[in-house]
Parts: C-alpha cells; sequence; structure tokens
C-alpha cells in the first residue's frame, strides 16, 4: 500500500537574514543557506507529502522567516517555532502573535546549546510553558544528554498538561553499542507518561562513525514503539542536517524499511503520518 509521509522535521536557514551562531566557525556542509527549493525537489522521490518546519535559531527572525515559507509552500503544513521563554510576558505577546498564522504548531528552544541541562526548569521558563500547554500547544524537546531526559520529566511533572516530543529519540547510545542503558531506562520511564511522544529522526548523525543502516538502528526503534507504542512515534527527515550521513532519499528508505520491518501497515501508517496530525494539531486541508 502507498504511505502517506509526513516530514516532522525539515530546517531551512537563510545566513543572510537570520543569526545561526552554532554556524559560525562550523567547516562541514551545514555552514551555508538552505533554502526550501532545495529540497522540495526531492520530495517525490523520497515518498514525502507534507512537511513541518523546525527552528534553527533561539530568535524570533528564524520563526518568521519559517512561517513566511510556510504560506508559499503548499507541501509546508506547520510550523516549530521559538519563544523568548526566559520572559513570560515578552513570551506570552509573541505567542499571541504566532498564533494568529494557522501554521504556527509548536515550540522549541535549543536547550542543548545551554550549559545548564536544566535551563527549562527556570521559574520564567516553567511559566511560559505553562502557558503554551493552555493554548493547547506542543513543545518539541532537543536534548543530546541523559541529564536532558530527566530535567523533561521534571518539567512534565510540573506542566502535566504539556505534550513534549523527543527530538532525535534523545540521542540513543548507538556509538557506543549500549541496548539500552541509563538513556534506555529513562526513555522507558519517559514513556509512561502519556504526554510524551518520540521523533524517529536525526539517527543518521546520531549514528556518527557507525554505519547508518536500516540494521544499526532498528533494535533502537524496536525498543522506542514497545515503550511509547505505535500511536506515540512519529518520524522526521531532519534536513539538512541529516545530509552529514545521507541523501535525503536514503535517509526516508531507511526509516520507513525498518519501520515496516518491526509493525505492520495499519500501525506504520500512524507512524507515517496519522500521529504526526493529531500532536501538530494539523489541518486536514492547506488552504
Amino acid at each position: 500500500m502507498p504511505f502517506e509521509l509526513i516530514d516532522t522535521h525539515v530546517h531551512i536557514w537563510d545566513l543572510e537574514k537570520v543569526d545561526y551562531p552554532w554556524l559560525k566557525g562550523n567547516p562541514s556542509i551545514l555552514n551555508r543557506t538552505y533554502q526550501i527549493n532545495e529540497l522540495s525537489p526531492q520530495l517525490t522521490i523520497a515518498g514525502v507529502s507534507k512537511g513541518i518546519l523546525v527552528q534553527a535559531s533561539n530568535n524570533a527572525e528564524d520563526t518568521v522567516a519559517m512561517l513566511q515559507v510556510a504560506q508559499q509552500e503548499d507541501w509546508i503544513e506547520g510550523v516549530v517555532g521559538w519563544l523568548p521563554l526566559v520572559d513570560p510576558i515578552a513570551s506570552g505577546q509573541a505567542l499571541t502573535q504566532y498564533q494568529q498564522h494557522p501554521y504556527f504548531k509548536g515550540v522549541r528552544h535549543l536547550i542543548h546549546d545551554e550549559p545548564d541541562t536544566a535551563w527549562l526548569l527556570q521559574a520564567t521558563v516553567v511559566e511560559s510553558l505553562t502557558n503554551l500547554a493552555n493554548q493547547g500547544l506542543s513543545y518539541d524537546l532537543v536534548g543530546i544528554t541523559n541529564a536532558h531526559i530527566e530535567t523533561a520529566m521534571a518539567v512534565a511533572e510540573k506542566i502535566p498538561h504539556l505534550k513534549m516530543v523527543f527530538d532525535h529519540l534523545n540521542q540513543p547510545p548507538i556509538q557506543q553499542a549500549e541496548k539500552f542503558g541509563v538513556w534506555g531506562a529513562l526513555m522507558s520511564s519517559a514513556a509512561s507518561n502519556p504526554h510524551f511522544y518520540a521523533k524517529i529522526s536525526g539517527l543518521g548523525t546520531t549514528c556518527g562513525t557507525v554505519d547508518f543502516t536500516k540494521d544499526t538502528i532498528k533494535p533502537y526503534l524496536e525498543f522506542i514503539i514497545q515503550q511509547f507504542g505505535v500511536d506515540r512515534c512519529f518520524c522526521g527527515g531532519d534536513w539538512p542536517v541529516s545530509l552529514l550521513a545521507k541523501d535525503y532519499t536514503s535517509t526516508w528508505h531507511i526509516y520507513q524499511t525498518a519501520i515496516l520491518e518491526l509493525v505492520g501497515e495499519q500501525d506504520a501508517q500512524k507512524i507515517f503520518a496519522t500521529n504526526a496530525k493529531a500532536f501538530y494539531q494539523l489541518n486536514p486541508t492547506k488552504q
């Protein structure tokens, strides 16, 4: 059966228009402008029909740029933007402004670039996230250490009604060949909370020096699907960061093949599209 495939993790950046501090001095292929028209022609081959843009810098300019692209590109169904979470008043004002835009679906902050792994637990940030939850919007967690998972669980205790998703599965220990270590224990604990979701994305770069294949990632996907269930997992390509490992089509082929070897077609369709629509509250049809 042909599957509907939603890419819940697409990045774009224009180095001439927006400041991306993490790219300064970056020697990789990522240190250039990546615009949506570079990716769009590859969608048909990859089998992707819809996408969600995700923030790549902690500033308003990045969010505004993504919202503009969402209006122009038929296949973009949503934007996960940024808010100044440390300032609840400014955060609330920005949220009110962004919510006038039909494609604003969630929020993210580059917590992995913050020195403090408990950054999200600041009183002001918790206040802003509580407002986010009250508005029915979700939060993307881009953690890279086990401490980030612990922080996320502490946030969940303070804001029980906030829906959160672990981007890139919070970096499973693929390079260490651990199955599944402290990461596994913490993710299993987090999965017991029905408001936590898992985004199968970014695993090519997570593999690092280990070859990124379906067999490499399959044990970790199986574990995550067992813990979170087929109703709380969905997929993201992580372009263009994913290009550090494989091209766009190959990345999606690896994810699709691995998932289809683990679950039936009906459950696979949930992971490929249905769950993403529910989590990000995507519109049935784009006007």
